[in-house]
């Protein structure tokens, strides 16, 4: 039987006396694409932002690969293996397509300072490492004719298809992706879906993603968790999900 990679118990977060998330509870398995769906402003980014530590819960706690946390920093998050991409790209627009997936191994570095400065052998023989993973990546995307660009002059699809190469260059056991195909058409999404089934499929992440579009996440997750005012009304697999009626009333309408 599968174990969970990811659980969540009981976690709560309030901003100001207002519940964001209330007593929510819910397990990924290992190899999954979890699909977190709901009205704006139903918690959903609070969520990932517990999961990789740049909230801390109030209540509850967070078990990642079988240790429990209640605030995990962002650092230590990805060093254990949590990627993260965010609704908005926080890219680097003035560097290239290659700086900025190299950036997303910052936290993964073991070199020290003064090895960085002198260019003693480890810190040698890391960079050759980092370079090497960062091409794997770009061209996994099919980034490479994008390699050395800036950033900043390309297109909104290519650059989230960086913000995604960012993220997965640190090889995360658990990838969390907040609204990556937002602002996307119907065949930039089309392309994005098919790299993230890759990234779980070919690279063994189990993902996480937040997701508007009801066709995507039918066509693309295998269990689906419905939020509505930080308390969950829906878990399970997506063809019973879109049946809830409680789902129905909250967010989806009537689906046929």
């Amino acid at each position: 039987m599968t174990r969970p990679l990811l659980e969540l118990r009981d976690v709560s977060l309030s901003f100001k006396g207002v519940k964001a998330l209330n007593a929510l509870s819910f397990a990924v398995d290992q190899g999954e694409i979890c699909a977190l769906i709901g009205p704006n402003g139903a918690g959903k980014s609070s969520l990932l932002n517990i999961i990789n530590g740049v909230y801390r819960a109030q209540a509850g706690e967070v078990v990642f690969a079988g240790e429990p946390f209640r605030r995990i920093r962002p650092g230590e998050a990805a060093r254990r293996g949590i990627g993260r991409t965010f609704q908005h790209n926080a890219l680097f627009s003035r560097l290239s397509v290659t700086d900025n997936v190299l950036a997303g191994l910052i936290r993964h570095s073991r070199t020290r300072f003064v090895e960085h400065a002198f260019g003693l052998p480890r810190d040698r023989a890391e960079e050759r490492d980092f370079q090497t993973r960062a091409e794997e990546v770009i061209e996994h995307l099919e980034l490479s004719p994008f390699r050395d660009s800036v950033v900043s002059t390309l297109s909104y699809g290519v650059q989230k298809r960086v913000d995604l190469a960012r993220a997965l260059v640190g090889r995360p056991s658990l990838l969390l992706l907040d609204e990556p195909m937002a602002g996307m058409n119907q065949d930039e999404k089309r392309e994005m879906s098919r790299f993230i089934r890759e990234a779980n499929e070919r690279l063994g992440a189990t993902v996480v993603l937040i997701e508007h579009d009801i066709g995507v996440v039918m066509n693309l997750a295998r269990h689906v968790v419905v939020l509505d005012y930080g308390r969950k009304i829906g878990d399970g697999a997506p063809e019973v999900v879109r049946k809830n009626p409680e789902v129905i009333a909250a967010y989806l309408g009537a689906v046929h």
